[in-house]
């Protein structure tokens, strides 16, 4: 279905999913995709957000081009990273989406705790550059640590939701969180991770 939809993978049929379940998207909007290759998701985002919306597409890997979508070729755990994405993306993001997985070793303990951590960048990430209001998805392995990791998010987001579409394997360990309505940041909070990006 994908290569007849002409998406670069199976995993953009998860993020239709979950757009059509959530209304993730709106035209206009700036999105940010981290760990982008192949960039299924970036394609669906391209197709959501419209020519008069901004796809910055981020990942270590070179990615060929893709019609719409900006691509920055950088690592996510970097912490000058999230800069280089507000310069590339002129703005604050409306929406933050990561569909990364850590390097599979086999060991699912280890796999799972690679995992938090990508997903603890994708929420710094998100604190660094979306709007109040803002959006995030991320899919994360299920696990021990995952209790933690959603009570992390939930103290941002308004509203979270953990849920697994339809296009996931039934055997499969992922999970998607979707995390909608980005808190302003207290006083106390903003020191620790600046002032929170105004709304265009």
């Amino acid at each position: 279905m994908a290569k007849r939809a002409a998406y670069r993978s199976r995993a953009s049929f998860k993020l239709l999913q979950l757009d059509g379940r959530f209304g993730l998207f709106r035209r206009g909007d700036r999105v940010v995709d981290l760990g982008a290759a192949p960039g299924g998701w970036s394609q669906v985002a391209w197709e959501r957000v419209g020519p008069e919306g901004r796809v910055v597409a981020v990942d270590r890997a070179r990615m060929a081009p893709l019609e719409g979508v900006e691509l920055l070729r950088a690592d996510v755990t970097a912490p000058e990273t999230a800069e280089q994405i507000r310069t590339v993306l002129g703005g604050p993001a409306d929406i933050i989406i990561s569909d990364m997985a850590p390097d599979i070793s086999g060991k699912y303990p280890y796999d799972h705790a690679r995992s938090i951590d990508l997903c603890d960048h994708a929420l710094r990430t998100a604190s660094a550059l979306l709007r109040p209001g803002g959006t995030l998805v991320v899919k994360v392995f299920r696990g021990d640590l995952f209790p933690a990791f959603l009570r992390r998010v939930e103290t941002r987001f308004a509203k979270v939701k953990a849920t697994s579409p339809k296009a996931s394997r039934p055997q499969s360990a992922e999970i998607y969180v979707v995390a909608q309505g980005l808190r302003r940041p207290s006083a106390s909070s903003a020191g620790a991770e600046g002032p929170a990006p105004a709304r265009r």
